[in-house]
């Protein structure tokens, strides 16, 4: 047997199958919630097919939110030097260091670096990562709550600059939205918003039946490599708030649909031409570049006649 084997099949036996997971559900009390979105992946393979598609290594410390029963993090862990897990479950945040000591602690010549916060991740602060005693995260690598994904994404996304990539598994239509090009039937508000942080694309499809319980809908892997945002003057609220207005009325065009933005439709389509923009097209021919352009114009078109360029 190679090296490679032995490895491989020390890695099996550490990380959680379906019925480790539903042993320690019950040993547990936990019942998974819709409320929480838990829905806990049971696939060995499909959690090692998560950590290779997010390309992350062994200088890596990783973020992880909704670590659950520990499915994700215990392979995260053969991987990468450090795990940061955000969980607002106190039972699982209690638990998850516990079935990582069971599972592999013992026996590492060097003990995982583990360290679980255990807050919501809507709220929870860069000081909180930063000082949780894992490292700075380099990485976001996560099964993301269904009901709050492209939320948590775009703000931990903001709250962490020092995040290069992320990998996470959504739902497969957000998966579809996030990674959508303009001019397409997805693209959206979270298109627009994802492209600010960096360069997406979907990564991979998941079935339902590695989760337990079953989700009514199939996942979807989204992969983001952080670039530096688009040069504007204007700023990342401002845009955000044109793009939020956009699409707000997606079937208008950008003339009608900004028009409350702006302070009337004819002053959105002055600042629509000062920004290059033909007023008659609707927001999803736009990309981000696009939206930056409409924003910084209104800086000059509106702030001159003391008229305060929207920021929100």
């Amino acid at each position: 047997m190679s090296e490679t084997d032995r490895v491989g099949g020390a890695e099996e036996r550490a990380l959680l199958g379906p019925s480790d997971v539903r042993a320690l559900a019950t040993r547990l009390g936990v019942r998974p919630t819709k409320t929480l979105g838990q829905n806990f992946v049971t696939d060995a393979g499909t959690v090692q097919r998560i950590v290779r598609r997010a390309g992350v290594g062994a200088d890596d410390v990783v973020l992880e939110v909704g670590p659950g029963l520990g499915s994700l993090t215990l392979a995260l862990l053969e991987r990468c030097a450090g795990v940061v897990a955000v969980e607002v479950d106190p039972v699982l945040a209690a638990e998850l260091p516990r079935t990582v000591a069971a599972r592999r602690g013992a026996g590492d010549a060097v003990p995982p670096r583990l360290a679980v916060v255990g807050a919501d991740a809507l709220r929870v602060g860069a000081d909180d990562v930063l000082g949780a005693g894992a490292g700075a995260p380099t990485a976001l690598v996560a099964n993301l709550p269904y009901n709050v994904a492209v939320p948590v994404l775009l703000t931990l996304l903001e709250r962490l600059p020092g995040l290069r990539s992320a990998l996470v598994m959504v739902q497969s239509e957000v998966a579809d939205r996030l990674a959508a090009e303009p001019g397409s039937r997805a693209y959206g508000v979270p298109s627009v918003k994802a492209a600010w942080y960096g360069d997406v694309a979907r990564a991979g499809a998941v079935g339902r039946t590695v989760f337990w319980p079953a989700p009514n809908v199939d996942s979807g892997l989204v992969h983001l490599v952080r670039r530096d945002p688009p040069a504007s003057r204007a700023g990342r609220e401002a845009v955000f708030a044109v793009v939020d207005a956009a699409f707000a009325q997606r079937r208008k065009t950008l003339r009608a649909a900004l028009a409350r933005w702006a302070g009337g439709a004819v002053r959105a389509e002055e600042v629509l031409r000062a920004a290059g923009v033909d007023p008659a097209l609707r927001g999803e021919r736009l990309d981000v570049a696009g939206f930056v352009a409409v924003a910084d114009a209104a800086l000059d078109v509106l702030a001159p006649d003391g008229v305060e360029a929207p920021a929100r």
